[in-house]
């Protein structure tokens, strides 16, 4: 394959976007992180709209990795097509809400996605190198104009600085925050819950942790230090089947799947 035959690409091959989100235990920490702060943004209520977050929020989570994937490894015209369907779902919601979700909050979202993507890469790989970070920002500030979303950060060095703001006024323990855990709390189980707030408390910025009083006693990190052996010793799949309700499972290998499949997906014209 050509160097021309990526042209067309939203994401090129070797983006540290594409390693992130082609790698399912990245992704899922990527979401365990984002299930923290989702739960107390102050917009957090048009989530509740259509009740499908509160009702099934695992089942959710797969639903929007699936649109993110469709993005990251997708040709520019899918991508565009994608991200045009995930504007006319927010579209419907504000309809059935009465009003809009506010600008903020569609950049509180965003960023989450950002921040999260390069703490989980760091927490199981190593940290990004600065052009990394940089990248990594481009490909979703582009996904972020897509979406029409303003007043963006032109770099990551000013991204950083605004997260930091949107981190002190955006967030806050409601009675939303309540029933989301309570959501989780539901689906996963008593010790898979205990995980997934083992997790978030390794996983989230300072404001996050005091907020949802993540417990301080970090009996996952050692576990932790010693993810490269289990993937050396292919023992990582073990490990998501006893951290992943079994109805689930599939959802989670089927997120490994683009980075298999985009050599034979993406040919030259």
């Amino acid at each position: 394959m050509t160097k021309d035959s990526y042209t067309e690409l939203f994401v090129q091959p070797d983006s540290i976007a594409r390693r992130i989100w082609g790698d399912a235990e990245v992704v899922l920490l990527v979401f365990a992180g984002a299930a923290a702060e989702f739960a107390l943004n102050r917009a957090v209520d048009w989530l509740f709209v259509t009740g499908a977050l509160p009702a099934d929020p695992i089942g959710r989570f797969f639903s929007t990795v699936t649109y993110s994937q469709e993005i990251v490894f997708a040709e520019q015209a899918q991508a565009e097509k994608t991200l045009g369907k995930i504007n006319a779902i927010h579209g419907g919601v504000e309809r059935k809400r009465g009003e809009p979700i506010p600008e903020w909050a569609y950049r509180d979202v965003l960023y989450m996605l950002i921040d999260y993507s390069e703490r989980a890469f760091q927490m199981l790989h190593r940290p990004l190198m600065a052009e990394e970070q940089e990248e990594l920002y481009n490909v979703f500030w582009r996904v972020g104009i897509a979406m029409h979303i303003p007043e963006l950060p032109e770099d990551y060095k000013s991204w950083q600085q605004d997260r930091q703001r949107h981190l002190e006024q955006d967030l806050t323990f409601s009675p939303y925050t309540e029933k989301l855990y309570a959501a989780y709390r539901r689906d996963l189980g008593f010790w898979r819950y205990a995980l997934l707030r083992q997790v978030q408390s390794l996983l989230v910025p300072e404001i996050v942790h005091k907020l949802l009083d993540l417990p301080r006693l970090q009996w996952l990190r050692p576990a932790v230090l010693l993810y490269p052996m289990l993937r050396g010793f292919k023992l990582h799949s073990l490990t998501q089947r006893a951290l992943i309700p079994p109805q689930h499972f599939e959802a989670v290998q089927r997120l490994n799947s683009p980075l298999s499949m985009q050599n034979s997906t993406h040919h030259a014209p």
